[in-house]
């Protein structure tokens, strides 16, 4: 009877507290499934894959914090605010770049001749559009560019998109279907440019 007791009281020291196990399962229950597509949100909104890390980190810790007053429903509306919100935090005490103009490193070759790997985004862009239509979603203001990329590429909802932005669902379908014209037109206008 010794033993078990002691066995006993060992189990309950080795097992994780209530407390801490019901956040852990929640979070790996509601947040876990959907970091890729945090990942894929967040490099859309911030344009580079270490600001994108870094805001999805940001998101996660948050969510982590809030998880035990998160009911269960809409899991995903509910990190794409934590996103949003981060992300419009991290831009207000963002800095401003030293650098004048963009891409002004982009032009200087690395050192000793090396060169630069693509990222994996541009990889994957590279293969799926082509150059003229690649241009034609680069032409496009940033404003309807982030709406077209956050659902053809990103895969998000309408909802999830106006989430994100902190836009009326009326003004993603409004964005979106301005940045599809003007892609359209875009095209037309230069039929060869960019083609093989």
């Amino acid at each position: 009877m010794k033993s078990a007791t002691a066995a006993g009281s060992h189990d309950v020291h080795r097992a994780p507290s209530r407390e801490r196990a019901e956040p852990r399962a929640a979070f790996a229950r509601y947040v876990e499934p959907e970091i890729e597509m945090l990942l894929r949100v967040a490099r859309t909104l911030t344009g580079s894959w270490p600001d994108a890390e870094d805001l999805v980190q940001d998101t996660l810790v948050r969510a982590y914090r809030g998880i035990s007053g998160f009911d269960g429903a809409h899991p995903r509306g509910w990190l794409l605010t934590i996103l949003r919100n981060t992300n419009v935090n991290s831009r207000r005490r963002r800095r401003p770049d030293l650098l004048d103009g963009d891409g002004e490193l982009d032009l200087h070759r690395p050192a000793f001749g090396a060169k630069l790997a693509p990222s994996p985004e541009q990889t994957v862009t590279d293969r799926v559009l082509g150059d003229e239509l690649q241009r034609a979603v680069d032409a496009l203001d940033d404003r309807f560019r982030v709406v077209l990329l956050l659902i053809d590429v990103d895969d998000l909802t309408y909802r999830e998109v106006a989430d994100v932005l902190g836009i009326p669902v009326g003004t993603v379908l409004s964005r979106l279907s301005r940045a599809r014209e003007r892609i359209r037109v875009l095209m037309r206008t230069n039929p060869h440019s960019g083609r093989s």
